[in-house]
């Protein structure tokens, strides 16, 4: 067999006691690169996620002996040149892949195998300190490299820095008031593992079943329905979600009926007190951070708009049936 041509993956490789020779196929994404091969995938990091690999690695030590379907972890390490990963390959494609040739019922059979692995998900234990290093480090007044999963706790603080970034102090204090009658809702959370970054890209499906979730270096220690925010968000806006930089997202149209089918494998997820409320305080947090953290002055304005929208009682899940 031919020896791989790209010297990160080769290193990766060697130093995960692996073959350096083989097929492999190259996959770019949004903070790595990823080689797929006949048995294990490697993953380089870009540098913009500190510690992801090894925040993951914790993860997938926790599912060990669960019923969560996850690829095994091989290694991972670092090297000059960044931080990689080497885990086996999981059976099928992507959900996002999957989704536009799968049949009707080929959706509903793979999104309630989703809410099985969910739910064995949420049954793990997890430390409730449980949070990537790079989003501890945003919290702690750090960088904030990427999107993540709303932290409850956090909420006040993401007030405070969007109104220092947005001006407007009219709009913040209103906001500031919204967030604070909601807080009561979460007093008697009971926090558990949520992935933290579930969409169709980090769902591996096979012959109509779930085989494996992936990529959980965002994964946290949240209340459940945490994990309701990100995947209703591509339910509703799949175009904010293509699998790469450069490619393109689902068909809005094709995915109606997925909270529904979610929501009837896994009804306890759906079953909190106020859902929309706190659906609607999750969605907050999310609009705050990238209001207060985005690069971006357009995706920053997209933001303000969505908040404003929240205050008058209107978001994406408007448009969702479940």
């Amino acid at each position: 067999m031919n020896p791989t041509a790209d010297p990160r993956l080769a290193r990766a490789l060697a130093a995960a006691g692996l073959p350096t020779t083989g097929h492999f196929v190259e996959k770019g994404g949004w903070v790595s690169h990823a080689w797929i091969g006949d048995d294990v995938v490697v993953r380089a990091s870009n540098g913009a996620i500190r510690d992801a690999y090894r925040h993951e690695a914790e993860v997938v030590d926790l599912l060990a002996g669960s019923d969560v379907p996850h690829a095994r972890r091989i290694a991972h390490g670092d090297e000059p040149d960044g931080a990689w990963s080497v885990s086996t390959r999981l059976p099928g494609r992507t959900l996002q892949d999957a989704w536009p040739t799968a049949s009707p019922e080929a959706r509903r059979t793979m999104i309630e195998s989703l809410g099985s692995a969910l739910r064995e998900l949420h049954r793990v234990p997890a430390p409730a300190d449980l949070m990537p290093p790079w989003l501890a480090d945003a919290l702690a007044g750090g960088s904030w490299p990427a999107y993540h999963p709303p932290v409850v706790g956090a909420a006040e603080q993401l007030v405070d820095e969007a109104r220092h970034a947005g001006g407007d102090a009219g709009l913040f204090e209103h906001v500031a008031r919204w967030v604070d009658a909601r807080l009561p809702l979460f007093a008697d959370d009971r926090l558990v593992l949520v992935h933290g970054d579930l969409h169709g890209s980090n769902v591996m499906v096979d012959q109509g079943r779930v085989t494996g979730l992936i990529d959980f270096a965002e994964a946290v220690a949240q209340p459940a329905d945490v994990e309701l925010d990100t995947i209703l968000r591509w339910c509703a806006r799949p175009l904010e979600f293509p699998a790469t930089p450069d490619g393109r997202g689902l068909d809005a149209s094709t995915l109606t009926e997925v909270p529904g089918w979610l929501r009837g494998a896994y009804p306890e997820l759906f079953a909190r007190e106020h859902l929309r409320e706190r659906l609607r305080f999750f969605d907050m947090e999310v609009e705050l951070a990238i209001l207060a953290h985005h690069p971006d002055p357009t995706v920053r304005e997209v933001a303000r708009g969505r908040v404003t929208r929240l205050l008058e009682g209107h978001d994406h899940l408007d448009g969702l049936v479940w």
